[in-house]
């Protein structure tokens, strides 16, 4: 992985990490030798706490080595094809698929022979949904563009706007990628379909203005979970306390959907597999016996997720109201 400069990591940092990750991660070993949910999250705290990249966690990221980890059928229909630190989702159907994120840099091209490996082809990806601009989520997208000829490409107009701003500012440095042009721009609450998938595009303002998140269906045998990959976690870069303000208003708007009395979100399938132990969760999978309950599916985990969220924008809307005063 080439050399990011501060700037860009800080644009995926998610300062509430820690408490998303159950807040365990403190005691341990901060050391990062594997892909493991609760020292990558004792990183990216320290991290945010300080403003500066601690050296262990620069070496995690940029070891290509570490961020491989094997593709995974989550659901029937929704397979994890993202790397350790970074999620990417494969939605499929017969019909055509939908790809969730695009990756960057190294990743990109494993990522599509992570598909293959699942047994899919990926030029039957019809759609593929990025959740906002920064260069881990839309770093691929070129690369994707010419390797996926039937496939749209989505965002947000802002998220569009956001991606193109955060490319132009890489020309000409080591880290530098680009974006594509404008393609198809998602409006809230729209459904795209896909053969026989349906995701649902919602607005959710905050980790940058442009962020989308997404619903869905998740089948695991024949029982139907509704799922959400929520597009950006945490506050970085920050603008003011109106950023602040629409962020929290997006969790809480994403909160009512885990509590729909007729079909709620069950299922928090997240763009950073860390933030919410994805990565151990998996492994329970494959274990799993007939009739055991899917352990993925966990509404509870999510809301505490989500709370967690909200009691760390608070106290930075807090701060940046009382920078916006002195």
């Amino acid at each position: 992985m080439p050399q990011q400069p501060r700037h860009l990591f800080a644009s995926t940092l998610c300062t509430a990490l820690l408490a998303l990750a159950g807040g365990h991660a403190a005691a341990q070993d901060p050391l990062t030798t594997r892909c493991e949910s609760a020292p990558i999250a004792a990183l990216f705290k320290t991290f945010g706490d300080t403003g500066r990249m601690p050296p262990d966690l620069g070496r995690f990221l940029q070891n290509a080595a570490l961020q491989k980890i094997e593709p995974y059928k989550a659901f029937d229909n929704v397979h994890y094809v993202g790397i350790c630190w970074v999620s990417a989702w494969l939605i499929t159907s017969p019909k055509g698929h939908v790809l969730i994120d695009t990756l960057y840099g190294p990743f990109t091209e494993p990522m599509l022979d992570h598909i293959r490996q699942l047994g899919f082809d990926p030029k039957d990806i019809r759609q593929v949904v990025i959740t906002h601009g920064h260069f881990d989520h839309a770093g691929g997208a070129a690369r994707l563009k010419a390797a996926l000829p039937q496939a749209r490409f989505a965002m947000t107009a802002e998220g569009w706007r956001e991606a193109a701003e955060a490319a132009a500012q890489t020309v000409g440095r080591p880290n530098e990628w680009a974006m594509i042009d404008k393609d198809m721009v998602l409006a809230d609450a729209q459904v795209l379909q896909v053969g026989d998938v349906k995701l649902q595009a919602f607005e959710t303002p905050g980790h940058t203005m442009g962020t989308a998140s997404f619903a869905f269906d998740a089948f695991d045998g024949g029982r139907r979970h509704r799922a959400f990959t929520v597009g950006g976690l945490g506050l970085n870069a920050i603008k003011g306390p109106e950023q602040v303000e629409a962020f929290i208003a997006s969790l809480q708007r994403i909160r009512k959907l885990t509590e729909d009395g007729s079909d709620p979100v069950t299922t928090h399938l997240t763009t950073h597999a860390f933030s919410n132990g994805l990565t151990e969760a998996k492994e329970l999978i494959k274990g799993r016996k007939p009739g055991d309950p899917h352990p993925l599916v966990d509404p509870k985990g999510f809301r505490e997720q989500l709370d967690a969220l909200q009691a760390g924008a608070e106290k930075r809307l807090a701060a940046e109201r009382a920078k916006k005063t002195n």
